[in-house]
């Protein structure tokens, strides 16, 4: 990276966590640069007229003026999660790594109370593959909204039965997306295919807090990726 764009680089790094600092040790590595060269570039930035400032103390470091920042963006967590499923699609192309920084600038400029339900949501989905079959809305939002639903299921036979579950998780595998949820009915988590999902309601009741453990998904825990908002 030549020095012209290492510094926009640096701007638009302490652009992403404004208005919290960055130690110049941690931008060194960030940069793989030394400690010296970042302190020449922030010097460089700050007779330019960029609003840098120096936060003294263990927890200090650079910071950039607030009022140099972009304004909280009004992304959705849901929406936040599914650029995070598109930049999994990206893994392997040239434009990954700049999908991904584009990713984190997002999130570092959402409200922090949506920021951290978008990374708990993520913390949620595990692909194995990237399925393009479309999901319907209300299931599609079946982590983000946090209610009992109540849906109508056909088994791999083809028998209907109606179910109330309450929503855990996303996996995304070759050709289908599986909603993991706790089925009220078999007392279990259940593993439910979504497009043999006929009809859902959403129902008022906010279901309580469960955690799911990797051992109630049938699936190789080295198939799976973890969605990242990092």
């Amino acid at each position: 990276m030549n020095r012209t764009d290492r510094l926009y680089a640096l701007v638009e790094e302490l652009r992403a966590v404004a208005p919290r600092p960055r130690s110049a040790r941690w931008l060194a590595g960030r940069f793989e640069v030394s400690v010296r060269t970042v302190e020449r570039d922030i010097s460089a930035l700050q007779q330019s007229g960029t609003p840098v400032y120096a936060e003294p103390g263990r927890t200090g470091g650079y910071c950039l003026d607030k009022s140099h920042t972009l304004p909280p963006v009004n992304f959705t967590p849901s929406e936040a999660v599914a650029m995070a499923v598109a930049l999994h699609r990206l893994a392997g192309s040239p434009f990954h790594a700049a999908a991904a920084a584009a990713l984190r600038k997002l999130v570092a400029a959402m409200h922090p109370g949506d920021a951290d339900r978008a990374r708990e949501m993520a913390a949620r989905v595990r692909l194995v593959e990237t399925p393009s079959v479309e999901i319907p809305r209300l299931l599609a939002d079946a982590l983000s909204i946090r209610r009992v639903l109540r849906i109508s299921y056909a088994d791999r036979a083809g028998t209907d039965s109606v179910r109330e579950i309450e929503p855990l998780a996303f996996v995304g595998m070759p050709a289908y997306w599986y909603l993991v949820a706790w089925c009220r009915l078999r007392r279990s988590v259940r593993v439910f295919r979504t497009d043999r999902i006929s009809a859902v309601v959403v129902t008022a009741e906010e279901p309580p807090p469960r955690e799911l453990t990797p051992g109630e998904l049938d699936v190789p825990g080295d198939r799976m990726s973890a969605l990242s908002l990092a």
